[in-house]
């Protein structure tokens, strides 16, 4: 099975390339668009800022290439965001995959932290392949400070300071808003199920 990772300069992925590798995979960091759409699965992940990520998806034809993809493909963290439709940060008009907007956090009080960071629960709001075999309440691990609302592209939830999208769903196009290669077992159950789609 080939598995890449688009390679659109968007911080740490390395984290991403070792959990696939626990999993018996060895994925290709790449950034050329025929190895993309050839492979059997995509990953989408990376941290920064939503503006400049886009402008280098842009400026590498790799928006495109993304939005054409008909084998599954998975969003993480920005990855996420960057396949919606708008995102606050930076004011940027994202890849548009999922109808709905990334909002900034507001804290409503003195503990609200902005970035969220940490583990969270998991509430299913509709099943899909990438949580077979769980049961809901499962913790993983976020870091991030934008969120994107629910939306009927929703199929888990968690609650910071308001419910938002920790996962999202629609065709072959999936995203989760937590790292899966940082939340330990959990996460390793969730790549796993991705790489069985």
């Amino acid at each position: 099975m080939e598995v890449a990772i688009v390679d659109y300069k968007a911080g740490n992925v390395y984290s991403v390339i070792h959990a696939l590798e626990r999993l018996g995979i060895s994925p290709v960091l790449t950034d050329d668009a025929e190895r993309i759409a050839s492979a059997d699965k995509v990953l989408f992940p990376g941290q920064g800022e939503a503006r400049q990520a886009m402008e280098q998806l842009q400026r590498s034809g790799l928006d495109k290439v993304i939005r054409s993809l008909k084998q599954p493909i998975l969003g993480i963290c920005i990855g996420q965001q960057l396949m919606c439709s708008h995102s606050e940060e930076g004011d940027t008009d994202c890849l548009g995959i999922f109808d709905v907007d990334v909002r900034r956090f507001q804290p409503q009080r003195h503990e609200d932290k902005v970035p969220h960071m940490g583990w969270n629960e998991l509430h299913f709001a509709q099943r899909d392949g990438l949580f077979k075999g769980f049961e809901g309440g499962e913790f993983v691990y976020f870091v991030h400070s934008f969120y994107v609302p629910e939306c009927p592209w929703t199929t888990a939830t968690t609650d910071y300071i308001v419910p938002f999208s920790a996962a999202l769903h629609r065709d072959n196009f999936y995203a989760t808003q937590f790292h899966p290669e940082k939340s330990g077992s959990v996460g390793e159950r969730i790549l796993k199920n991705f790489l069985e789609l």
